[in-house]
């Protein structure tokens, strides 16, 4: 297999060593140099309805911000439609506090690692996405913690010769593999800066910093564009049993329309939440879910606005998140269990 690296770009990378502020400062360093780097082509959007369960597949600095986690979903858009967005995912994240024993992980633990796994199938396409990423943080007060991640992001690409559209047939490019079976490969990196409290978090990510310019294989694509994400989160509870979730999601990419989203949830008696959502100028959703000691469920139905889809058809949407170690059990009458 040979790499090839488009441009004139070269990365150095360092591993880690012992001290944890020097860590920290090559993440930093390497973080701050990255944030402007763009490719050429961009690429279809994958969304994400119930994004605030999965917030460090957005950005890296997040990991392990729930603790040990197992996570996963599935989301059928246009169900019914040949060829229509089909995406699965599947995460696992390890807090080194949780591991060592730590009486408050959350705050005290210091590293966290996961690994993530995404495979989205659309048209001609299949794409399968694989990222590992580490998190390191610094406490900056009782409450307070900022958080620096960066991920190893390494994809294969499919394209089915037979499958193009006809306007994809028409491509100077993809019109060359009309009727054959070819693949590409890209190796990429992810970062993520973020501020967390119990309560909220502000975060800044950027998936594909080098622009998708290291690649194998047959090259069908140009580039991908570097993608900047910021969440943010608010929650807190308004009663005994009652609480409230606020989430919000901006994300930006050359040559796409920036995405806005934000959800609304309301969750009672630590047990079931329902919850409203809403993708800026394309589709709201309705969501419900339950929390058990381990375990939480959801389900988000999505109804697009009419004007911004050709194709008509249900967009369902399961998640389920499984604590490793910690339970969805309050230790004070203000905790909120989940985001």
């Amino acid at each position: 297999m040979i790499w090839k690296i488009k441009g004139n770009q070269e990365f150095i990378f360092k591993s880690f060593n012992d001290n944890m502020m020097k860590s920290l400062t090559y993440i930093a360093i390497f973080f701050f140099t990255a944030i402007g780097l763009t490719g050429v082509q961009a690429q279809s959007r994958k969304y994400v309805s119930d994004f605030s369960q999965f917030q460090s597949y957005f950005n890296p600095g997040l990991t392990g911000y729930e603790g040990s986690t197992v996570r996963g979903f599935v989301r059928n858009q246009w169900s019914g439609v040949d060829g229509a967005p089909k995406t699965y995912f599947f995460s696992t994240e390890l807090d080194f506090g949780e591991l060592a024993g730590e009486e408050d992980p959350a705050l005290m633990g210091k590293n966290a690692i996961s690994l993530n796994l995404l495979h989205d199938a659309y048209g001609a396409f299949r794409e399968t996405e694989l990222t590992v990423a580490y998190a390191s943080r610094i406490r900056l007060s009782r409450q307070h913690n900022l958080r620096l991640g960066a991920g190893v992001n390494y994809q294969t690409i499919r394209l089915d010769g037979n499958s193009l559209t006809t306007e994809e047939q028409n491509d100077p490019t993809l019109g060359q593999y009309l009727g054959q079976f070819s693949s590409m490969n890209v190796i990429d990196f992810n970062l993520g800066i973020a501020l967390t409290h119990a309560n909220y978090y502000f975060s800044y990510g950027v998936h594909r910093v080098n622009g998708g310019k290291l690649t194998s294989g047959d090259e069908f694509l140009d580039a991908y564009p570097a993608s900047s994400i910021f969440q943010a989160g608010y929650r807190n509870t308004v009663g005994e049993n009652i609480a409230v979730i606020v989430n919000a999601f901006y994300q930006t990419q050359r040559n796409l329309e920036d995405n806005v989203e934000f959800n609304l949830k309301t969750l009672l008696m630590d047990r079931l939440w329902l919850g409203f959502g809403h993708r800026v100028n394309y589709a709201s959703n309705a969501q419900v879910g339950i929390v058990t000691k381990r375990l939480r469920l959801g389900y988000v139905y999505e109804f697009p606005i009419a004007s911004r889809y050709n194709l008509r058809g249900n967009i369902h949407e399961f998640a389920v998140v499984f604590n490793l170690f910690r339970n969805n059990v309050r230790t004070d009458s203000q905790q909120v269990v989940m985001w």
